[in-house]
């Protein structure tokens, strides 16, 4: 089985997570997927679920631990979505599956990344992954919708490999994370 590899290497770093974590191994978020069709996307916990005085969340660089640091540069904390691609809900390579509120937000031509799976990887992702802007990263997303081919699947994969062992673009300028989509656009509104 293909995935066999991926999944021993699941259980593998599941393991340590288990402690590291209270026994919260896995983070699940509804993403977007084919024609906008909601599903959990699973990834290897990397924050921890720490408030402040009030009750709400602190902010993601404060909640990242060390451990997750590592995972996310490593880029194992995507290794879940493995099970995302044995259901069915993903594929290996296609646009990352982004959250639901953002599909308001889609011009009609960036809705065309829905005609297809999102995959665990993309051409977003080997073109500047998180520290691309939005507009770009969307047209790379239209860019392989457009041009998909089983080449482009296997230069997507091999390019992936190289930029995960390099530890490029895992996060933005100033972030942990990506910023969001609908921020951004509020923001360009204003």
């Amino acid at each position: 089985m293909i995935f066999f590899p991926g999944l021993i290497l699941i259980f593998i770093i599941a393991i340590p997570l288990a402690f590291l974590n209270r026994g919260k191994i896995f983070f699940k978020q509804q993403r977007s997927g084919l024609n906008g069709k909601v599903f959990y996307a699973y990834k290897f916990r990397t924050m921890n679920d720490e408030v402040d005085a009030s009750g709400n969340l602190l902010p993601d660089e404060a909640r990242l631990t060390l451990t997750g640091k590592f995972i996310r540069k490593t880029s194992l904390d995507e290794l879940p979505q493995i099970l995302n691609v044995i259901k069915g809900d993903m594929s290996l390579v296609g646009p990352r599956p982004l959250l639901p509120e953002y599909l308001p937000y889609y011009t009609s031509i960036q809705r065309q990344r829905h005609t297809v799976k999102p995959g665990i990887t993309g051409l977003a992702q080997i073109n500047g992954r998180n520290v691309t802007t939005w507009e770009k990263r969307l047209e790379y997303d239209i860019q392989y919708v457009k041009t998909v081919s089983f080449r482009l699947d296997l230069t997507i994969l091999l390019k992936t490999i190289k930029k995960v062992l390099r530890s490029e673009g895992v996060s933005a300028q100033g972030s942990v994370t990506m910023p969001r989509f609908s921020d951004y656009i509020e923001a360009k509104r204003k």
